[in-house]
């Protein structure tokens, strides 16, 4: 593989590895506020031992996330400066906001959150939680935003001489169309994501009947957002493949692996044929479901990648402008093969959990408690897709990924990063999910009694 190759597999890694832990950070700083809130409004002992338990799983993901997006900037300098000395007046604007402004509300508030218990007064303390909370949503929106522009660049001029894309309006990149319908998105996915977490840890300590008291309600709690927040990946998600049709119809058609313009088109559940889904031999289908996700109509027309890549070669120059069709395809299919799983067993916990039961059914117990890599799972082949799906574009129709990637690094540069960063990442993962299953396996902290001594040392909570 050459240095372009080497590049984008490390680009890939690394951000599928970084978006592992946002959407739990971002779903989880809610599901935590909300769990002191209830303690703050009802002083019920178990809504405080929730909290501080989900609290301290929650920091463990934080301090991964952060340490894993730091890479994600000196990437775009070190293996793509062309794409950043081209778009830097553009995509560093949403970034340094991001920065200035989300990440410093986020982890500020959060601090205070940490050492605020028992010397800040309740609301107050409770404040500082949810003001981290939405210090991370900003955070998600700017990142977002800028992800977009390279969707759907807008609120830009290209100068030749310089050969730079140049801001003119700011407030078009933050109101994109593409942001607009990416971010409710993203942001139910996050939901769907926090809620599994509690939906599958309380499910391992009730199989046990550890502190049925604590995760019961838990349980509970993680269901319901993980159904309410699918109905939202649903919606948002129709509202986007709409708007992806009409800004990338490549996107859409690869997605489908349809070849030839279609009225009305079928969306394949499962095919069996050639590779690049050229040819097929037998597959499952639901008829006019493509034409309806891609235009509001069952009997709308979808073009197919035959007519786009004749239609792109005249707009843009010779050259191939086919996404790689089979991770395209099947990227698609299990973004919401995974999301939807995670819901129907969150129905069923609900159902086997009503009036008080407590569910026997060893097979129940085992998908609850593996829902925690359902969302997890389609949230990554949700990136796969939305980025390989925008090949052999860097910004759409603006930079090619092929000149985005730096000429004075060579491939055994980027093959070294490559594989420290990978074993680094791998040593991570190891020290994350040992300190989370550790400290989810221990259970809820029982409540202790503080001193109100001004002169005791300060303290970490837990």
């Amino acid at each position: 593989m050459d240095a372009l190759d080497l590049a984008r597999w490390q680009f890939g890694i690394i951000t599928v590895y970084h978006f592992l832990f946002v959407p739990i950070t971002i779903g989880m700083s809610a599901l935590v506020a909300g769990l002191q809130t209830a303690w703050v409004r009802t002083g019920k002992e178990h809504y405080l031992r929730a909290t501080k338990f989900w609290g301290k799983l929650f920091l463990i993901n934080f301090a991964m996330g952060v340490v894993t997006g730091i890479v994600q900037e000196f990437q775009f300098g070190m293996n793509w400066s062309d794409y950043s000395r081209f778009v830097g007046d553009i995509f560093g604007a949403p970034l340094a906001i991001e920065g200035l402004l989300a990440f410093f509300l986020e982890s500020t508030f959060l601090g205070l959150w940490i050492f605020g218990w028992d010397r800040l007064p309740r609301k107050v303390h409770l404040a500082t939680i949810w003001l981290a909370s939405a210090g991370t949503l900003l955070s998600a929106y700017f990142i977002l935003a800028a992800n977009s522009w390279m969707q759907h660049p807008v609120g830009f001029e290209v100068n030749t001489e310089s050969g730079r894309a140049e801001l003119h309006s700011i407030w078009a990149v933050l109101t994109n169309s593409t942001t607009l319908v990416t971010f409710p998105h993203t942001i139910t996915a996050c939901f769907l994501t926090g809620g599994a977490v509690l939906l599958a840890v309380s499910a391992w300590h009730l199989k046990r009947r550890n502190q049925v008291e604590v995760f019961r309600p838990s349980l509970k709690l993680g269901a319901w957002v993980v159904l309410i927040a699918g109905v939202g990946v649903l919606i948002t998600g129709d509202l986007q493949a709409r708007i992806m049709t009409e800004q990338q119809p490549m996107k859409m058609a690869a997605a489908e692996a349809l070849y030839d313009t279609s009225k009305p088109a079928s969306f394949s559940i499962f095919t069996i044929g050639s590779l690049d889904g050229d040819e097929e031999l037998a597959s499952v289908r639901i008829p006019s479901l493509l034409s309806f996700m891609a235009t509001g109509s069952p009997s709308g027309e979808v073009e197919g990648i035959n007519n786009l890549q004749t239609e792109y070669a005249e707009k843009y120059g010779p050259g191939d402008y086919k996404p790689y069709v089979p991770v395209t395809y099947w990227s698609f299919r299990l973004m919401i093969g995974f999301g939807g799983l995670a819901v129907l067993v969150a129905l069923a916990a609900l159902w086997a959990t009503r009036r008080g039961r407590a569910p026997t059914n060893r097979w129940l117990w085992l998908a609850a408690i593996a829902s925690i890599g359902m969302p997890l799972a389609a949230n990554s082949f949700g990136w796969i897709f939305t980025e390989m799906g925008r090949q052999p574009w860097s910004v759409f129709g603006v930079l090619k990924t092929a000149d985005s990637v730096s000429p004075s690094v060579g491939a055994g540069t980027v093959a070294t990063s490559l594989i420290v960063l990978t074993v680094l990442y791998g040593v991570l993962a190891v020290v994350e999910v040992g300190l989370f299953v550790r400290y989810a396996r221990a259970g809820a902290p029982a409540v202790e009694e503080h001193t109100d001594d001004p002169d005791r040392p300060l303290a970490f909570a837990y």
